[in-house]
């Protein structure tokens, strides 16, 4: 632990400077719930996150055969029991007893009720899991009409819910359907010309990018663009402060615990909103 928080001071050591003039602020907020800590994508494990002091959080969103939107990250059931297929070819009732370790399958109205509540949630992020082979339009759209309507109907006064997706066509659909929607394009690249340039022709205003072979000047680049950024992953101390130190206006990280435990004393310059 002294070692990580060593280099996590070492990282930080570059705005420093930048620092006596202005605190920097950077989310961060529990990828999964925390999925290197608890049971992902679980009711569990968002209370241990929030129980930890988070309001910040993100999770994977798939629906069924029937139409449910439920909280997981992987399409194929090969993982459970007597499972076979997917969640796509699969019914609602069928997938209700299932366990992500020692958690209950998690689905969507049951993470909205949570999120109202507990009232205090600031920043949610809802991944769309979408393809074109599982996800053909006409699927596609139904489903992003009812995430939608059902996050902004149970969405706390002042808090931040964003719909992200790898897959662009159901952030281009949400985008000309209901302009007002906060929307992000994740990437497997780092922020660069390419993917700054991606973000500017879907119309969006965020950019979800990997921290590897994200510079500095990329993120200053982006936000002179009017596109706000944020880092991932993030699994060790050092990562966390890398993202800050690059000025990520976020990270999302998979140890929310042991990183807000971490990072209780180590960044006194630093404004991290969790």
């Amino acid at each position: 632990m002294k070692r990580t928080l060593m280099i996590c001071l070492m990282a930080l050591m570059a705005i420093a400077t930048y620092a006596q003039e202005e605190t920097p602020s950077v989310r961060l907020f529990a990828h999964r719930g925390g999925k290197a800590e608890f049971d992902e994508n679980t009711l569990s494990a968002f209370n241990a996150a929030y129980k930890a002091g988070y309001r910040s959080f993100e999770c994977d969103i798939r629906m069924t055969k029937d139409g449910n939107l439920v909280v997981m990250h992987d399409s194929s059931l090969e993982a459970f029991p007597k499972m076979e297929g997917n969640v796509e070819t699969t019914l609602a009732k069928d997938l209700k007893n299932l366990r992500v370790g020692k958690s209950k399958i998690l689905f969507l109205p049951e993470l909205l009720e949570w999120i109202v509540k507990k009232g205090d949630i600031e920043y949610f992020e809802f991944e769309l899991k979408t393809d074109e082979a599982l996800y053909p339009t006409e699927i596609l759209e139904p489903m992003c009409e009812s995430l939608y309507h059902k996050i902004m109907a149970t969405k706390p006064m002042g808090s931040t819910f964003i719909i992200t997706s790898f897959d662009p066509r159901p952030l281009m659909f949400l985008r000309d359907k209901f302009s007002e929607t906060n929307l992000a394009y994740i990437t497997a690249e780092p922020v660069n010309n390419a993917t700054i340039t991606k973000v500017k022709e879907l119309g969006l205003k965020r950019l979800n990018a990997t921290m590897a072979g994200t510079s500095r000047d990329a993120v200053e680049k982006a936000h002179n663009a009017g596109i706000a950024v944020v880092l991932w992953p993030s699994d060790n101390v050092a990562d966390i402060a890398l993202g800050v130190s690059l000025g990520a206006d976020a990270v999302c990280t998979d140890i929310p615990v042991a990183a807000k435990k971490a990072l209780k004393n180590a960044l006194p310059w630093v404004n991290i909103k969790y």
